[in-house]
C-alpha cells in the first residue's frame, strides 16, 4: 500500500512522501485506519526535529494524536467496526494499523457531535489531566499554571473545572490571550522580580495551594516557587529538555524547606503513570480519561477551539513546523487534514 507520510529524514529536515507499508493480512487484534486528521504535539515533534531525542530515530514519522475511519478489523475486535470514526495514537501518515493488544495502543470511537478536527486534541487534553488527576485541587483553591501552550492551557481549563481559581503565567502575550478566550481569566506575564506580589493580590498573600509546571523547561520553575503557599504543592507537567545550571540549595531547597515551612510536595505528572486501557484495581487510565475529554470538548466545557490555530495539508509540513518553531505567537494547534489527500 503506498501510504502518504510526513517525514523527519535528519535534523531539521521535513519531508512529505509516500512509502510502501505492507499491511498484509491483518492480525487478530489490528484496526486499519484512513486517517482524517492529525495534531502536531508541538513540543515533543519539535524536540525530534531537532535531533536531540534519541529514541526517536532518522527517517521516521512523528506524531500521536489522529482522528480517522475504521477500513477494517481484525477477528478479535468487536469495540469497532468499519466506518466507525475513531480517535487513536497514530502519527501523521494517511494510513495506520492499530494493534489494539499494544501495551501503547488506543482506539476509542468518537462522540457523535465532536467536530472530528478537534477531536486529535483529546491526546493533550489527557495529557494535561493527568496534573489534575495527581493534585489536591479542591473547591476554592489558588491554582497556579507556570506556561500556556496547549497543554498548559488545557490544564489551567481543566483545574477551573475542578473548582480551582486559576492564574495563568506565561511571558508571551499571545497565549495569554488564547488562555483568556479558553475562559482564563487571569492570565497575567510572569516576572521574577513582581511575581510573588502580583500573586498575592489574587491571594490574599497566601500564594497558591496548586503550581503547574507546563513550560518544560527547566530555567522556569525556580522564578515561580515563591507564589506556593506553605502545604502547597508542585505538580511538574511539562516533559523537561535542556540543560539548567544552579543553586539547588537557594533556588529550590530553600523555598521548600524554609518559605514553605517544611511542607512543600513535588509531584511528578507523566501521563504514564495510568495504564491505557481500564484496569479494574486501578481507578484512572488513559481510556477512561480519553473518554472524559472527548465528552468535555463536545459539550464546549473544555474549550479547544481557539487553540486550533491553523488546519494545513499534509503537503504543507514544512509550513508547519516551520511556523511553531519560529511564529509562536501564532501558531500553537496546528491540524493536518488527509481528508482531500487521494
Amino acid at each position: 500500500m503506498q501510504n502518504l507520510s510526513v517525514l523527519f529524514t535528519g535534523p531539521e529536515r521535513v519531508e512529505v512522501e509516500r512509502i510502501d507499508d505492507d499491511i498484509g493480512q491483518l492480525r487478530a487484534h489490528d484496526v486499519l485506519v484512513r486517517t482524517r486528521y492529525s495534531l502536531i504535539s508541538a513540543a515533543t515533534e519539535l524536540a525530534c526535529l531537532s535531533g536531540s531525542q534519541a529514541w526517536f530515530p532518522f527517517p521516521a514519522t512523528p506524531g500521536y494524536a489522529a482522528v480517522g475511519e475504521v477500513l477494517d478489523v481484525g477477528a478479535a475486535i468487536s469495540a469497532v467496526a468499519p466506518g466507525d470514526i475513531v480517535h487513536y495514537w497514530g502519527g501523521h501518515k494517511q494510513f495506520a494499523v492499530i494493534d489494539t493488544a499494544g501495551r501503547m495502543s488506543l482506539c476509542l470511537k468518537t462522540p457523535t457531535d465532536l467536530p472530528l478536527a478537534l477531536a486529535p486534541f483529546t491526546r493533550m487534553a489527557i495529557i494535561a489531566m493527568t496534573s489534575l488527576r495527581i493534585s489536591n485541587i479542591e473547591l476554592g483553591d489558588f491554582v497556579g499554571v507556570l506556561g500556556l501552550g496547549t497543554v498548559g492551557n488545557l490544564a489551567a481549563q481543566l483545574a477551573g473545572l475542578q473548582g480551582g481559581t486559576v492564574i495563568g503565567l506565561d511571558l508571551n502575550e499571545g497565549r495569554r490571550q488564547l488562555a483568556r478566550n479558553c475562559g482564563i481569566p487571569h492570565a497575567l506575564m510572569i516576572n521574577p522580580a513582581t511575581v510573588k506580589d502580583d500573586i498575592g493580590e489574587f491571594t490574599a498573600g497566601q500564594g497558591v495551594t496548586t503550581l503547574i509546571e507546563a513550560t518544560g523547561v527547566p530555567a522556569a520553575l525556580p522564578p515561580a516557587l515563591p507564589i506556593v503557599g506553605r502545604y502547597g504543592e508542585v505538580i511538574l507537567l511539562g516533559t523537561p529538555r535542556g540543560v539548567y545550571e544552579t543553586d539547588l540549595t537557594s533556588s529550590v531547597l530553600d523555598y521548600i524547606h524554609l518559605h514553605g515551612h517544611g511542607n512543600i510536595t513535588f509531584k511528578g505528572a507523566h501521563e504514564w503513570r495510568y495504564p491505557v486501557a481500564r484496569d479494574p484495581y486501578v481507578k484512572h487510565s488513559m481510556e477512561r480519561n480519553s473518554e472524559i475529554a472527548m465528552q468535555l470538548i463536545s459539550s464546549g466545557a473544555l474549550q479547544v477551539s481557539p487553540l486550533h490555530t491553523h488546519t494545513l495539508s499534509p503537503f504543507e509540513a514544512e509550513q508547519a513546523y516551520r511556523g511553531l518553531q519560529n511564529e509562536k505567537e501564532n501558531y500553537v494547534g496546528v491540524v493536518f487534514d488527509w481528508t482531500g489527500v487521494p
